[in-house]
């Protein structure tokens, strides 16, 4: 008796490692910390309305999120379309978004015509870079608003102090961006997280 609970044990155990060891319909063994397209779906939706809130497109943020979470950071406008369960025009016009604000960018597929979409290896620094120049344009267009109104005016005062603001802005940024190169280069190497090197420092 012993030896049959013994032997019922073992074939317990035995089933018990298998079920942790599942495999999918596939033959493939399947890890189950994988997150699924549910989890997924959860954590695109949540970030693209983190996103909204931020001043960021719905479908530009959902598009973004879907690219985020993806394992190479690249997807083609049908995998967005099916996964996001939205149109191809409605793809390519948050595609138009991120691109133009530089978090994302367009290539195309090896020995194909079709463009897929990849993150942009330093999308933050790329994003803010692109803002410090629009910061440019607007410090110059506010330097002309002072001269027609009048410096000494109170509008020409008002515009005088965004100008500031924008300039300080600027200045910091510069100084801000190099400590996050370094920062970043210490948390996840000279490549980043996505084995690609940063632009500014190859």
């Amino acid at each position: 008796m012993p030896q049959a609970d013994s032997a019922n044990s073992a074939s317990g155990a035995n089933s018990a490692s298998g079920a942790n060891s599942a495999s999918g319909a596939d033959g493939n063994e399947k890890r189950n910390d994988e997150p699924g397209e549910e989890q997924l779906s959860l954590f695109v939706e949540r970030f693209a309305a983190d996103m909204v809130e931020a001043g960021m497109p719905r479908m530009a943020a959902r598009v973004f999120g879907a690219l985020l979470s993806s394992p190479e950071g690249v997807l083609s406008s049908a995998q967005l379309s099916e996964q996001l369960r939205i149109s191809p025009a409605a793809v390519s016009g948050a595609i138009s978004y991120l691109v133009n604000i530089t978090l994302v960018r367009r290539e195309r597929e090896p020995g194909s015509r079709r463009d897929r979409y990849r993150l942009h290896p330093d999308q933050w620094y790329e994003a803010l870079t692109s803002r410090d120049a629009r910061l440019v344009r607007w410090s110059g267009t506010l330097r002309d608003g002072i001269a027609t109104v009048g410096p000494e005016s109170t509008p020409g005062r008002r515009m005088a102090e965004t100008l500031e603001f924008f300039d300080f802005m600027r200045n910091e940024m510069e100084s801000l961006l190099g400590r996050w190169r370094a920062h970043r280069e210490e948390v996840f190497g000279p490549t980043g997280p996505g084995g690609h090197r940063a632009a500014d420092s190859a």
